[in-house]
């Protein structure tokens, strides 16, 4: 299996654990220890799970993490990690409501069909107070990550500034998937049975760069992190959105 098959509609998964896979880690088990909401009890999905390496990571904490994807390639690949993994779509979940204490979402709605009805069934499997932690594309980082199209041909890569183009030409260049501004995002769960708990934005890990160049790395790093605690923040490279369900009800 090539990992990268599908790199247009699908991204590419966490396929190395890392520096910047390390911190998200981090930041996920705060968002979620916050609520007392990752114990050895704690029933946890994997929205999205690639090939599994955020199932394998969050075992550590419970042994009943669920994940799935709409691969059948990456979903044979994230088997390793856990029985407790199938194919199915963020749109229709295969699970009962109130089910989760946790669901994550790790840079996946932006290669969904509809991304409003992928947070909507989140939510639907959340218990009462559970939370759901989204890591996704930020309009404003002055990449856009995932390649973009020219008269037909694809190219991956990092492209500059796509992202800063109004939304009719930016759709041309990149009409495989999505970036969302802070009000984007704001207005997806709007309807929905949610708090606000965190929503930020983060820098990269830039562990590419680091293993090529160690103290230019380590510089950048620094800086960027920094950042985070500032209004250039909102320049990140991805949103963190940890939103907690209010209401038990069935969506």
């Amino acid at each position: 299996m090539n990992l990268i098959d599908k790199a247009d509609e699908r991204g590419v998964p966490s396929l190395v654990w890392r520096a910047g896979q390390d911190r998200r880690l981090e930041m996920i088990k705060a968002a979620a220890d916050t609520a007392q909401r990752l114990t050895p009890e704690s029933r946890v999905l994997v929205d999205g799970c690639g090939i599994g390496m955020y199932i394998r990571a969050l075992k550590q904490f419970t042994p009943h993490v669920f994940g799935l994807d709409i691969e059948f390639d990456r979903v044979v690949e994230s088997y390793k990690h856990s029985t407790l993994v199938q194919v199915a779509a963020g749109e229709q979940l295969p699970y009962p409501s109130n089910t989760f204490d946790v669901v994550l979402s790790h840079e996946v709605i932006e290669h969904v069909n509809n991304d409003g009805l992928t947070i909507a069934e989140m939510v639907r499997v959340l218990k009462n107070r559970g939370r759901a932690i989204i890591f996704c594309p930020n309009r404003l980082y002055p990449f856009e990550t995932h390649g973009h199209y020219w008269r037909g041909q694809y190219y991956f890569g990092n492209t500059p500034f796509i992202n800063y183009l109004p939304d009719v030409l930016r759709n041309q260049l990149a009409p495989h998937v999505r970036a969302y501004t802070a009000s984007d995002l704001h207005q997806l769960i709007e309807p929905l049975p949610v708090k606000v708990i965190l929503h930020s934005q983060i820098y990269p890990g830039y562990d590419n760069l680091t293993a090529r160049r160690p103290q230019l790395g380590r510089i950048i790093r620094s800086i960027t992190y920094a950042l985070e605690q500032t209004p250039l923040r909102r320049f990140g490279l991805s949103h963190l959105l940890v939103i907690e369900k209010t209401s038990s009800s069935i969506l």
